[in-house]
């Protein structure tokens, strides 16, 4: 992926009945069920057992949301806003993920390694975190762009390439070998969200399935993906979170976290009008890549200064290395940021 100037030119617990004997059971011919031995009735094989969450734990929520602050006293952070749905990942939680395509080596580390090798890579960096802060637990995740700008229009014009589902199928099943969330990324080029998103839905009523948003590559000049920068208004994201939101009211879903990429302010317009809702919890990720100093400054004038809920910090194995003097960020060095980043990506 070539980048620009600047920083980056780029569960309930189910009790199986199936060991059952036949003699402690008959079946209720009148109405199709089956009566077990103590009387009681067994569910059909059509009827949907729907997980059932305990209730927000207000009081820890709003500690950790503090904590999160990590000493900020500029009144910036944290956000305030209206209690998430239960079954809320943030801030109870701090997540982790490699980011990349799989068919290119250049886009992240997805695409870079074999799959073992990608796991291995990824608990590896899981242990780092949790020792670096054993508050608070990590959970992996696998964050796969799903739609690809790129150089040539291809066949509908909009310069982005939708990936077939067997590769989205593929990062599915990768997350759940090591019980990841997993995030699918948007980069919409000429296109638009309202086009692309739906696309995605059948995965996004997946409990365990996010969203991710790039305003690098949405193009609303026309102009070439990576010719110039792109940006996103408040109203493409709250349209997003809007349509997350009704996914999770009409399928009775844990919220959904929503990450939307930025590392210059034109990237994102109107931030005060990003609205927050208990269905979806939003993340500012720090997207540039260079010099520690540079990222840590990006993360301070284009993050920080700018609240909207959560934030995130994007580390780069290589490009990070580009500058002179430069090194890989480590955990520690991260959390000493006001507030800490609740959602660290690796490409």
């Amino acid at each position: 992926m070539k980048k620009t100037a600047l920083i980056r030119t780029g569960t309930l617990f189910v009790l199986s009945l199936s060991t059952l004997l036949f003699s402690m059971c008959k079946p209720d011919s009148a109405k199709g069920q089956t009566i077990l031995g103590d009387g009681t009735k067994a569910m059909s094989d059509t009827e949907v057992v729907k997980p059932t969450v305990p209730p927000l734990d207000t009081v820890l929520f709003d500690s950790r949301l503090n904590w999160n602050a990590n000493g900020d006293t500029s009144g910036l952070w944290p956000v305030k806003g209206a209690y998430p749905n239960p079954g809320a990942l943030l801030p109870f939680k701090r997540i982790v993920a490699y980011y990349g395509n799989f068919y290119s080596k250049k886009m992240g580390v997805l695409g870079e390694y074999p799959e073992d090798v990608v796991i291995e890579k990824l608990n590896g960096e899981i242990k780092k975190w949790q020792a670096a802060d054993s508050t608070m637990e990590v959970i992996p995740a696998i964050h796969y762009i799903a739609a690809t700008a790129q150089g040539s229009p291809g066949d509908a014009g909009k310069y982005r390439l939708r990936m077939p589902t067997a590769q989205i199928d593929k990062a599915i099943k990768m997350a759940q070998k090591m019980n990841a969330l997993v995030f699918l990324d948007v980069q919409i080029a000429l296109s638009t969200l309202p086009e692309e998103i739906p696309v995605l839905e059948k995965y996004l009523k997946m409990p365990n399935v996010h969203l991710g948003i790039d305003p690098e590559f949405s193009m609303k000049t026309g102009k070439k993906p990576g010719s110039v920068i792109g940006t996103m208004d408040a109203a493409d994201i709250n349209w997003t979170s809007d349509y997350l939101a009704n996914l999770v009211k009409a399928n009775n879903l844990p919220p959904k976290i929503l990450v939307v990429h930025r590392f210059t302010k034109a990237m994102v317009t109107n931030y005060k009008q990003i609205k927050l809702q208990p269905e979806v919890q939003v993340v500012m990720d720090m997207d540039g890549w260079g010099h520690q100093a540079r990222k840590f400054n990006t993360y301070k004038q284009f993050v920080y200064k700018e609240p909207v809920q959560f934030t995130g910090f994007k580390i780069f194995y290589k490009n990070d290395l580009r500058e002179p003097n430069s090194h890989v960020l480590q955990p520690a060095e991260v959390l000493k940021l006001k507030p800490q980043p609740i959602y660290i990506q690796y490409q």
